[in-house]
């Protein structure tokens, strides 16, 4: 069986073969799956190709018996001649909302080699909810910051908000034609469902990051009054920092030490002279900035600068509770991370989010993704257990043990492949959502 993957970036090891530099920041739940699926008995015949803006021609390269192609460009043209050269049995597209995915499903239907598209994030949701909580003058730009924006791109919400909404539009144009479709939650199945009414559904769990299933878990520490909260991305307001910085004065009130880690990029700082600047070209960054200020909160919120994965993983080790307030999310991969860790954890009851941690038993939720005060409570009710939440995380450990299981995942996929070709009617595992 000869397989295609297409994914939406370069993994590093990708990029070593092909003889470029990697990025050590993202997409290393692929580089998991990749590597669970080559161990499986009789495992396909991989190629993962990506589209880069580095190579000026195709590039190849081949590690550990997995090749690798490497496009500059991702339209229909190219993904058939890549179908009529290697002649593969299958494609598998990962992710639904990216142009090179609808490039290559069209060149897949026109060839006649079948497709299973994988759900990521839902787009048409992400982009109903993207700017949720934000007030109105944050959202909205001038004809100056436009015109600025296509010199010195910055961060203007309408401009996200418009890509977002594309986003949404490609993603459903290549899911009416889809006729095979994996996911992992109630919600994308309600989504492939509407959006996919002609596919069959099938069900397969994602392996998260190498590092997250080997070393050390979480362990408790006494932690007084000085708790120390994680977010794994606050960049855009579909993650909701917003209302995680309107929540911690309250949490402050109980712990007057509270801090708040923020992974990724800090707002951009160049200098009193341009700071006015940019901070009108960054108006979600300009408007976390004033939350911070007017609430007081400028010694309790940290950002970390990209964190790779050995950082990452270090990060949930160092933090007493996860939180993930997105307004958003299908299966989240950060929260498998803090739940395979053991790491207490406080999300939203957004979207897939459910599927994954039960309230009460394995975490805490709250709704709607925008209060505050219930973001708080949930925090509240973790925190405050006389075990500081150390019972839930084990409990959630145990859940993401199970969910994320490389080995069961990899056998889940090849049959899903299986399945696919052979036409069958009937797969084990499939619709038991």
């Amino acid at each position: 069986m000869r397989v295609l993957w297409l994914v939406s970036i370069t993994i590093p090891a990708a990029a070593a073969a092909c003889g470029l530099a990697a990025n050590e920041v993202g997409g290393g739940w692929l580089t998991g799956q990749l590597t669970a699926l080559r161990a499986l008995p009789g495992a396909p015949e991989l190629t993962v190709c990506s589209v880069d803006a580095r190579v000026q021609t195709p590039k190849t390269g081949a590690a550990d018996g997995v090749r690798f192609r490497l496009l500059p460009a991702g339209d229909q043209a190219a993904f058939s001649a890549l179908l009529r050269a290697d002649r593969f049995d299958l494609v598998h597209i990962w992710g639904t909302e990216y142009p090179a995915a609808r490039a290559l499903h069209a060149a897949a239907l026109a060839a006649g080699v079948p497709a299973l598209v994988g759900i990521q994030g839902v787009m048409a949701d992400c982009a109903a909810h993207l700017c949720d909580g934000v007030p109105e003058k944050y959202r909205r730009s001038c004809f100056v910051q436009r015109g600025i924006d296509r010199i010195v791109p910055g961060a203007l919400l309408d401009g996200l908000q418009a890509r977002f909404d594309a986003l949404a539009a490609g993603e459903a144009v290549l899911l009416r034609e889809a006729r095979f479709v994996t996911g992992r939650t109630a919600f994308d199945k309600a989504a492939a469902a509407r959006l996919a009414p002609r596919a069959r559904y099938f069900v397969c769990n994602e392996t998260l990051r190498p590092a997250f299933y080997k070393g050390p878990a979480w362990r408790p520490r006494t932690f007084g009054a000085a708790p120390r909260l994680l977010m794994s991305q606050g960049n855009y307001p579909l993650k909701n920092l917003h209302t995680v910085l309107q929540a911690l004065p309250a949490l402050q009130r109980r712990w007057p030490g509270l801090t708040l880690a923020v992974a990724g990029w800090p707002p951009l700082d160049k200098g009193p002279l341009l700071r006015p600047v940019i901070d009108w070209m960054f108006p979600y960054q300009r408007y976390c900035k004033r939350l911070i200020r007017t609430l007081g909160l400028e010694g309790c919120v940290r950002y970390t600068g990209p964190l790779n994965e050995a950082a990452m993983k270090q990060a949930y080790l160092d933090a007493d509770l996860y939180l993930l307030p997105s307004s958003s999310e299908n299966s989240p991969n950060s929260l498998g991370e803090a739940m395979l860790l053991g790491l207490p954890c406080v999300a939203s009851a957004a979207g897939g989010i459910p599927d994954m941690l039960a309230d009460g038993r394995e975490g805490a939720l709250y709704a709607p993704p925008g209060d505050a005060a219930a973001l708080a409570g949930a925090v509240l009710r973790v925190l405050g257990a006389p075990d500081a939440g150390a019972a839930l995380g084990a409990a959630a450990q145990a859940r993401a043990q199970k969910t994320h299981d490389p080995a069961a995942n990899a056998r889940a996929l090849a049959g899903i492949y299986t399945a696919i070709l052979d036409g069958a009617e009937i797969l084990n595992g499939e619709d038991t959502q």
